[in-house]
């Protein structure tokens, strides 16, 4: 018959210290879950005095461009003079090039909707919070997943013809496949970096990615009618 293990019962605050010690926490102690104390900084002078360095640089940098570079202002707005094409502020052009491609319910409701209600719900959700790397586990269920995701969503974008959304959509899955495909082989310190990164981060950049180019083609490359122009004609 094995040994039998011996338990000690005494008054302690470290709960951590051994598994076998059964601890007592009185009304004037409190569990210790931490052994050691992370090293800090105080707020002040450390992070305030950096964050008004920046803002110092920032102001002097605005103030230069608006000495050198006048504003693009035009004439007086005229309600009878529709300009072509009417863009709306940088920061919505994104969503003006998606109402060129799909329905306005869609581009201006649903999608900047779903858009909201991700950011607000996704960190309510156990979520990769080991940061896990997307293929170390359950690779082929992961791929038939990804693939039959990816493809779905290819199909509604090249029904609805939006090039400016697949291109960097299919940029960033080439990349993932073939960094799934070679998880087991060495590479470049890039691919390493690439190869080590969990779904979410790869989420991200999509969604960075094509936020970015839809503002990119609203800016530069959308002329009268919102058809494509170069930037340099």
């Amino acid at each position: 018959m094995a040994d039998e293990v011996q338990y000690n019962a005494v008054a302690s605050s470290d709960a951590l210290k051994d598994p076998v010690r059964v601890v007592f926490l009185t009304p004037k102690t409190s569990a210790a879950v931490k052994v050691e104390t992370e090293k800090r900084l105080m707020s002040y002078p450390h992070l305030l005095l950096r964050g008004l360095l920046v803002f110092e640089v920032l102001t002097i940098l605005l103030v230069m461009l608006a000495l050198f570079w006048d504003a693009p202002l035009e004439q007086l707005a005229n309600p009878l003079l529709t300009p072509n094409p009417a863009k709306a502020p940088w920061y919505f052009l994104g969503l003006q090039e998606l109402l060129h491609y799909f329905p306005p319910i869609v581009a201006g409701i649903i999608i900047p909707t779903l858009v909201v209600v991700a950011l607000i719900v996704i960190p309510y959700f156990d979520i990769n919070i080991k940061g896990a790397r997307l293929w170390d586990t359950a690779h082929h269920l992961r791929l038939r997943v990804f693939v039959g995701s990816l493809a779905l969503l290819a199909v509604v974008l090249v029904f609805y013809g939006a090039w400016t959304v697949v291109i960097p959509t299919a940029g960033i899955v080439v990349l993932n496949l073939a960094i799934g495909f070679q998880r087991t082989r060495p590479g470049l310190r890039a691919v390493e970096y690439l190869r080590m990164r969990p779904l979410s981060w790869w989420i991200m950049t999509w969604f960075v990615a094509v936020s970015t180019i839809l503002t990119l083609v609203g800016t530069f490359f959308r002329g009268p009618g919102w058809a494509w122009v170069w930037p340099w004609k």
